[in-house]
């Protein structure tokens, strides 16, 4: 139905006004009695034992939303009814921001990708923090994605993060360090050994400060040599972090369908989607040779069918999230992939 009916109406919107329409009218409907409950038996039903006991947190499936999708906890609420395992929140940054100027997202649908350059737009940790106070949560697994506002300086980025952290700290799961958005200027040269080691180390020795530390895991981007790689799984064991989500969108522009003039024409942005798919799992791959069987690894780059989902498991990913497929595939996507990945040997079994 959503390919046949939905799809087309709403690729003839733009894709941010696209967006919104979307969740606006998952809402509508679960708010509307007989429409909810049908939604809810279609997708948010699970197998028994798919729940999954990872880095101290019990998933209720391996498929999450990944961040960007809910930049600011208002529909992941609404997003729990199609069966997400764990759902991603953010990137927040302390001080609300506009991101860059629209038009900032857009689609190839030759190529079944997106490319963006959001620029971390978001209203700002407090707004999250209070929404996230007032929220309705289900068992389902909530993550906050933290990031730095685009006027700070790299040298004072520790800074925007332990804020962002303590503020969100009593209401997520867990904890996603975002230093690999390709959006924000000079942001990724926070990935440098360096700079990372230092922000990584403060953010988890205020985590053990605290009553009930949270797993924090690091987001990487999939344009990281080897070298810069195996400097980030030795800082994971140095650091003691929870883990790593593999990858975020890439700079990339090789092997697209699309013609190469209309792609230059967008401008600049990560891309997701199918053309991720490939070498966000050979990072994967790579990380999980390198990081043994303990790293914990959450897989993510092109995950739109139950077999992209189970050759991130392969590879050594132990979990899955989902974004750009959800726009391409449809809500369907994430029970799909939950049931096929129940159904096969996990990563972590």
């Amino acid at each position: 139905m959503y390919r046949i009916l939905l799809k087309p109406i709403l690729f003839w919107l733009s894709p941010e006004r696209a967006h919104q329409l979307t969740v606006a009218l998952l809402q509508l409907a679960l708010a509307t009695p007989i429409l909810g409950a049908l939604l809810r038996s279609r997708y948010a039903a699970r197998p028994a034992g798919a729940a999954r006991e990872l880095i101290g947190l019990r998933f209720p499936n391996a498929v999450g939303l990944a961040a960007g999708f809910d930049k600011d906890g208002r529909y992941f609420e609404a997003m729990q009814a199609l069966g997400f395992g764990f759902i991603e929140i953010g990137t927040v940054t302390p001080r609300p921001q506009p991101g860059n100027p629209q038009p900032r997202l857009f689609r190839l649908p030759a190529d079944e990708a997106l490319i963006n350059r959001m620029g971390f737009n978001n209203e700002g940790v407090e707004a999250l923090a209070e929404r996230l106070s007032r929220a309705k949560r289900t068992d389902v697994i909530l993550g906050g994605n933290i990031g730095k506002n685009k006027d700070t300086p790299n040298e004072n980025a520790t800074d925007d993060y332990l804020y962002c952290f303590e503020r969100l700290h009593p209401y997520v799961d867990y904890f996603v360090v975002n230093v690999s958005s390709p959006n924000t200027p000079n942001l990724r040269a926070l990935q440098d050994k360096e700079p990372l080691a230092a922000l990584l180390g403060a953010l988890q020795r205020r985590n053990e400060q605290l009553e009930k530390p949270r797993p924090i895991l690091l987001k990487i981007a999939p344009d990281l040599t080897d070298t810069q790689l195996d400097d980030i799984v030795d800082l994971v064991g140095e650091t003691k972090i929870a883990g790593l989500i593999a990858t975020n969108t890439t700079i990339d522009r090789s092997g697209l369908s699309a013609p190469a003039a209309e792609v230059e024409a967008l401008g600049a942005g990560g891309l997701s989607g199918a053309p991720l798919r490939e070498r966000a799992t050979a990072v994967i791959r790579y990380l999980r040779e390198k990081g043994g069987p303990d790293l914990f690894i959450i897989g993510v780059g092109g995950v739109d069918s139950p077999a992209a989902a189970r050759e991130k498991i392969a590879a050594g990913a132990n979990l899955v999230q989902v974004y750009t497929g959800l726009v391409y595939q449809g809500p369907a996507l994430v029970k799909d992939i939950a049931d096929a990945l129940h159904s096969s040997p996990s990563q972590d079994e």
